[in-house]
């Protein structure tokens, strides 16, 4: 008799983003006129460079002549862009990566939940909490994660690390010493926090020493603005114990072009196997590759164009950052991140439960946020705002967030 993965009778009934979807479908279907303003899932708003368009534009050309089209490309990528990556994002930072230690993919979300198929069903893993939903429900969904215990909340096979005001969500090295998967994302989503040299280095010490694996997602570093490490391979001994990922979906709009990549340096070797060359073989059997006109429009990015209109965009972003951390400030919320992120991490008035916040704010201010629940434990309590929209709505939020209507929390004295 054929049996389904148990694993996914263990996920949570309905996937973050998609509840979010739903009650926002519910909200519409009863109240057709309203403009809602969106500031909940991370999508960009701004169209792509112009030289990434220009790109593609010529890719797709060479693509419709005999002579220069172009079939099955590699699995890993293009040479082209793999290099481009290795040359800008790691040698123009003194860290020596080759291009044969870089592979490109169709985003960190495929990557992170894939990663997974290189290690044992018996491996544990550590994740922050609050967290990207994706580290925890691939890992359940691979068998990794064991029961869920209901008397401890929480899964046997996955251990938390609380990030909370108390530690500037940043978790704490645990003092453990047993070997692990480790989910590291800084610039963190959902809480827009980041960590410093000596925070990561003494990640870095503690998974040499107990032969853990960090999964590094720096998907935002783009975004940092202080004197912080990009780079979890800026830290000594990195390349031994840690795998990058970063995708250019928020950096450079690629969200509806989906491609990113994964850094798996040749150091890294689990019982004398080196995990980059299993990842090799993973991507040559369960990935085709990202399409050629998408990697023509990835590698313009690093061209003298494409970086300065890349640069615009992240700043644009950025100002909208700044001006929700100062809006909600203002208006007496107590906020997180918005400075090395293109989040805000936001405590709900009165510690109010998230869910029932956000439906407040849906119905009575016509704002969508994420409700810090679903990122976890140590999310309850809080909500994110994304500085992905436009400058205008942006300015609404913080507009409609400003005028009272009868909501009052007795401990901040905040009336919203």
């Amino acid at each position: 008799m054929i049996k389904v993965n148990s694993g996914f009778s263990r996920l949570k009934s309905n996937y973050l983003f998609a509840e979010i979807a739903r009650r926002v479908g519910e909200y519409k279907n009863t109240h057709p006129d309203d403009a809602l303003v969106d500031l909940g899932i991370g999508d960009v708003t701004l169209p792509l460079p112009s030289a990434v368009v220009d790109a593609m534009h010529h890719a797709t050309a060479e693509m419709g002549r005999k002579e220069s089209f172009r079939g099955y490309g590699p699995y890993y990528g293009y040479n082209f862009l793999r290099e481009a990556i290795a040359e800008n994002d790691y040698r123009g930072r003194g860290i020596e990566v080759g291009a044969d230690e870089v592979f490109v993919s169709d985003g960190c979300k495929s990557d992170c939940g894939s990663i997974g198929d290189l290690f044992s069903e018996d491996t544990r893993v550590a994740v922050c909490d609050p967290v990207y939903p994706v580290y925890i429900d691939a890992n359940v969904m691979d068998g990794r994660s064991g029961v869920f215990d209901d008397s401890k909340g929480k899964w046997p096979g996955i251990d938390t690390l609380y990030c909370g005001p108390e530690n500037d969500f940043v978790p704490d090295v645990p003092s453990g010493d047993e070997a692990c998967l480790i989910y590291l994302c800084f610039p963190n989503n959902p809480t827009g926090a980041s960590i410093n040299k000596a925070q990561l280095t003494a990640w870095v010490d503690y998974a040499l020493q107990t032969g853990s694996i960090i999964l590094f997602d720096s998907a935002y570093e783009a975004f940092i603005t202080e004197e912080l490490p990009h780079s979890i391979f800026e830290i000594e001994g990195a390349k031994k114990c840690a795998i990058e990922m970063r995708s250019f979906s928020k950096t450079a709009g690629f969200t509806g072009m989906r491609c990113g990549y994964t850094v798996i340096c040749k150091e890294l070797m689990v019982d004398g196997i080196s995990i980059r060359d299993m990842w090799i073989r993973r991507q040559a059997t369960k990935f085709n590759g990202v399409s050629y006109i998408t990697q023509r429009g990835a590698e313009a990015i690093y061209s003298t164009e494409g970086k300065g209109q890349v640069r615009a965009n992240i700043d644009f972003y950025m100002r909208n950052a700044a001006r929700l951390r100062e809006g909600l400030i203002a208006v007496g919320y107590e906020v997180f991140g918005g400075v090395n992120a293109p989040y805000v991490w936001v405590k709900t008035p009165s510690g109010e439960d998230s869910w029932a916040y956000f439906d407040y704010l849906l119905n009575e201010k016509g704002i969508v946020v994420t409700p810090g629940s679903g990122f976890g434990d140590a999310g309850e309590g809080f909500f994110r705002m994304t500085a992905f929209g436009s400058e205008e709505s942006t300015l609404e939020a913080i507009r409609r967030l400003s005028e009272k209507c009868g909501h009052v929390s007795s401990s901040s004295g905040l009336t919203t």
